[in-house]
């Protein structure tokens, strides 16, 4: 099978057993081996009691990239480590876009970067994140 009909076989297989990214309702605009970009709209109740929206939810938008991106070459991947970077805030009705690249691939570890952009293209958030490649390849037929 061609490496990007993979990819997109995997996120596609992901997403029908990922409750919590289909409840943010985030959307998966592209899938590449090693890279995804997904879209979400922020609603009211995302918000925490400074009246924006909980950091969570952007490091929610961007694990759920993370974990497709890494997947995407068809050996199941999780997450070791994570971190991420607020920069600007995000409020209800904003349109997140998270774009993830693959920063290194070994047989063991990869390395992805994650940015999170608001409707205008502004960047709220950056995330790094590591993981570990089990091995275990996704059954796909």
């Amino acid at each position: 099978m061609e490496a990007t009909e993979t990819a997109r076989r995997v996120v596609a297989r992901m997403m029908e057993q990922d409750a919590f990214s289909q409840w943010l309702g985030i959307e998966v605009l592209e899938v590449l081996p090693g890279a995804c970009v997904l879209r979400m709209t922020v609603r009211p109740e995302m918000n925490n009691g400074f009246r924006i929206t909980h950091g969570g939810i952007a490091y929610c938008a961007a694990d759920s990239a993370l974990a497709f991106a890494s997947n995407s070459h068809g050996i199941h991947a999780v997450s070791i480590e994570t971190s991420i970077s607020h920069v600007k805030p995000v409020h209800s009705g904003d349109m997140l876009t998270a774009k993830a690249e693959e920063v290194s691939l070994g047989s063991r570890i990869g390395v992805y970067h994650v940015s999170v952009a608001n409707q205008d293209g502004t960047v709220v958030a950056l995330f790094k994140g590591t993981v570990f490649r089990t091995g275990k390849p996704w059954e796909l037929e």
